[in-house]
């Protein structure tokens, strides 16, 4: 599986299937990863990962923007 992207709020999260389980990534402006500091449940489909990045950081709509997967 490749990994996916997203911007969240205007800032970069990979999300990448890890055997069982999803790792979470922030993405610097440098391209290099960092742990994310969030974990994404294991049981959510690629398809339900865009909702809950928004569900997790809506907080961050206060400033504008949205959460969109990007390639």
């Amino acid at each position: 599986m490749a990994d996916l992207r997203y911007n969240v709020f205007g800032r970069i999260v990979l999300i990448r299937r890890d055997g069982a389980a999803w790792r979470a990534f922030s993405v610097g402006a440098d391209g290099k990863r960092a742990p994310a500091g969030f974990e994404v449940p294991d049981f959510l489909g690629e398809d339900e990962i865009e909702q809950f990045l928004f569900d997790l950081f809506h907080e961050l709509a206060a400033g504008g923007g949205d959460v969109r997967r990007i390639a």
